[in-house]
């Protein structure tokens, strides 16, 4: 909501469905299920002599609860980069954070090799002011080295009060480490923005809150009020460094330009577990042409849209390769302790797709090309450069990520005034418009 455990600073940001999950037991059968039964008692047996003896004999009185807090905090990141654990703030946190206010630094961070990683600043908010870019490595904040921490203890250290400054120290690729001062804030995520150009309705959306359906509905109104049917040329969705949030909200988004048809499908471990989520008809903007922006720090909830309208060939996706994180985690509340984030499940496209570690391809491939500043530092990696990533688990290559950077000018910014010029008619493409009986890239 996209290490990676995405986190947004001062609170988690998920893909799936918001509520508690209920856990089938099933019976224990047979000799082979008792001796696995008795395994896992013996382990448990083992967790509880190294839980006393660190207890009694640990160089410093640990606290009890902390003990316990961070063996669950392993045994959740084990498993997969977006799985952990949430105490009663952190969880406190991530629920006003999806309602699209919460207060920080303004930035989806994650853990790789002991250092945060910058995900993506987010629009307007302090670290994106303060020149923060997509893959700078965080390895100290005022002058204390980060490494050896969780990624929750290095958020909670880069909360604190409002107007409050915090120094951290940058590493970007292969460059020496420098230092950017930000001013901690209140952050109101702004998930929807929008203006015309030219005929041509932008949509951006930076975030999947719960207000982001809202926001995109009043968006295309308002673009239909300001400029006449007959002269809307078409729109250009920016997904661009978008890197996730509420399942619910993508199905909506993806709903909006679509009259028929599944938009996304989650399949867990269970048969009982999967799901399919369909369009409903009425297309929000009537059949007009929609160019869909993409790059590497577009991830989770917006490679759901991207599929489902790539899929259906309801619009031309253009840009660079998405992050490729093809997995749903769900919320599941632990009463006044706090709630874990699990992994539960994958999702596929329409096509039945899964883009875990692969990302959605577009249709049309633009590169941005990097200020020289840049060049030679930025590493992109997606969800396939992940230490402990879900397998594919198909029959084609992972792929790493690519590129997200986006140019704070838009006359810089070559992958969207490309899109205008193909909705202008000044650049022709093979894929766009897109032909419905086209195969879907891979």
């Amino acid at each position: 909501m996209i290490n990676k455990s995405v986190v947004t600073l001062v609170a988690g940001v998920m893909i799936g469905a918001a509520g508690v999950v209920g856990v089938s037991q099933l019976p224990i059968v047979g000799a082979s299920a008792e001796a696995a039964s008795r395994d896992t008692y013996r382990q448990l047996n083992l967790f509880g002599d190294v839980f006393e003896r660190i207890r009694n004999d640990y160089v410093e009185e640990p606290g009890d609860g902390d003990l316990i807090e961070s063996a669950i905090t392993g045994m959740l990141t084990s498993l997969d980069p977006h799985s952990s654990f949430m105490n009663a703030k952190a969880y406190q946190d991530m629920r006003v954070q999806t309602r699209g206010e919460f207060g920080g630094l303004g930035i989806e961070v994650t853990m790789e090799d002991g250092f945060v990683k910058v995900v993506t600043p987010i629009d307007d908010t302090p670290a994106a002011k303060a020149g923060v870019l997509p893959g700078d490595l965080i390895t100290h904040l005022d002058g204390e080295q980060i490494q050896g921490l969780t990624l929750n203890e290095a958020v909670e250290k880069m909360r604190g009060a409002v107007k409050e400054p915090l120094t951290v120290t940058v590493r970007r690729g292969d460059g020496a480490p420098f230092d950017i001062t930000i001013i901690r804030d209140i952050i109101k995520i702004r998930s929807v923005r929008f203006r015309i150009e030219d005929g041509i309705g932008y949509i951006r959306l930076s975030q999947f809150t719960d207000q982001t359906f809202d926001g995109l509905k009043d968006a295309i109104a308002e673009i239909k009020e300001t400029q006449e049917e007959d002269g809307l040329k078409g729109y250009v969705l920016d997904l661009r460094n978008n890197p996730g949030g509420l399942l619910d909200q993508a199905i909506a988004v993806s709903d909006a330009f679509l009259e028929r048809g599944e938009i996304v499908s989650t399949r867990g471990r269970h048969n009982g577990d999967s799901q399919r989520f369909s369009a409903r008809d009425g297309d929000l903007i009537d059949g007009k042409p929609v160019i869909v922006l993409v790059n590497g720090g577009a991830a989770s909830a917006s490679e759901i849209v991207a599929g489902a309208l790539q899929d259906h060939r309801r619009a031309t996706i253009l840009g660079t390769r998405s992050f490729g994180k093809g997995s749903v985690q769900t919320i599941i509340p632990l009463g006044t302790e706090g709630a874990i984030r699990l992994t539960t499940a994958r999702y596929y496209t329409p096509a039945g797709r899964s883009i875990q570690a692969k990302g959605i391809v577009p249709d049309i491939r633009v590169i941005q090309e990097l200020p020289e500043e840049l060049k030679g530092l930025e590493q992109p990696r997606g969800e396939a450069s992940l230490r402990g990533h879900l397998a594919n688990g198909g029959d084609e290559e992972e792929k790493a990520g690519s590129s997200a950077y986006v140019p704070p000018d838009p006359k810089d910014d070559q992958q969207l005034n490309f899109a205008y010029d193909l909705l202008n008619g000044i650049q022709v493409h093979a894929n766009f418009p897109p032909d419905p009986e086209q195969g879907v890239p891979n």
